[in-house]
């Protein structure tokens, strides 16, 4: 009994001094998408300031492909001492790998906003739906990859609306931007970050956010279950994951000083002028978070047919 009370306490003041001590070396953040969309405008919001605060560069690396699997599985098989991290969406947590890392810090979980070419004849939600319904499969939908929740926002407005749209996955919101812009895609469920400015320019319309309120940098823009189809709510979310036999004392290290940092308002502005909301609560209350966001789709792309294979 001595002896295992002996290892209990000796695995605790490990932990506290790795804590301590953390980091001693360069930070890596592995971003699972290309650069251009929400999860890679964020994270450089954060980086810097994380650099300044640890005392180490943090360096933050885009490793695409696999609708995030890709880089999700580098830094789940990383060394778990918190100097390889996740920043993750909806699409890089899967059923299979949702054990693989431990929750760090909510970064920003907000609405995506319905975003169309100018060349789509819809203004609204109700307009876009009734024009689905009459030209069916003429429409098309980009998004950062199967099983992101630009892809799950849409299937969802398929499913409720009863329109017929076919998905176009790119490797990033970033990707399909540049489609969206050239016409060769009609409609994106696009986090703000990644579409602000076009919209802000004229180039892109914008008609609806996809939560249950409007966003402070588009305020005007009603939501889709206000505007046409009630009770729909999709929400995307973009956070910092560790592998998971992280010791507790570095994640808790880790969710504090990302805390701080999204706590200062000057990041809350920066944030907000992108298009994002700073995220809160708890490494736990995150780690629910995630696992009811993951039932919650992993239904959706089962009744849809949906498999990230």
């Amino acid at each position: 009994m001595r002896r295992i009370v002996w290892f209990v306490l000796l695995g605790v003041f490990a932990g506290s001094v790795w804590a301590q001590v953390f980091p001693s070396k360069p930070v890596h953040i592995i971003v699972p998408f290309p650069p251009g969309g929400g999860t890679d405008t964020l994270i450089r919001i954060l980086g810097p300031r994380l650099s300044k605060q640890w005392g180490q560069p943090v360096i933050i690396e885009n490793k695409p492909g696999a609708s995030g699997q890709i880089g999700a599985a580098y830094v789940a098989q990383s060394a778990p001492d918190g100097h390889t991290l996740l920043m993750a969406s909806t699409a890089a947590i899967t059923g299979k790998n949702i054990n693989q890392f431990s929750p760090v810090a909510l970064v920003s979980a907000e609405p995506y906003v319905v975003t169309l070419n100018p060349a789509v004849p819809a203004e609204n939600i109700r307009e876009l739906i009734s024009y689905a319904k009459a030209h069916p499969g003429k429409l098309s939908f980009g998004s950062s990859g199967i099983g992101a929740a630009s892809h799950l926002s849409g299937e969802l407005f398929k499913s409720m609306a009863g329109v017929s749209m076919m998905h176009v996955p790119y490797k990033g919101t970033g990707q399909a931007l540049v489609d969206l812009l050239g016409g060769h895609i009609g409609v994106m469920f696009a986090p703000a970050q990644t579409v602000l400015k076009q919209v802000q320019a004229g180039a892109l319309k914008a008609i609806a956010v996809t939560g249950t309120k409007s966003l402070e940098a588009l305020p005007k823009l009603p939501t889709v279950a206000a505007s046409g189809l009630p009770n729909y709510q999709a929400v995307g979310w973009f956070g910092l994951l560790a592998p998971v036999a992280t010791p507790k004392a570095i994640v808790g290290k880790l969710h504090n000083d990302v805390s701080q940092i999204l706590a200062l308002p000057e990041v809350g502005q920066e944030m907000t002028e992108r298009g994002g909301e700073p995220g809160s609560g708890s490494a736990e209350e995150f780690g629910r978070f995630i696992a009811a966001d993951q039932i919650k789709w992993s239904k959706l792309m089962q009744e849809a047919g949906i498999s990230l294979e």
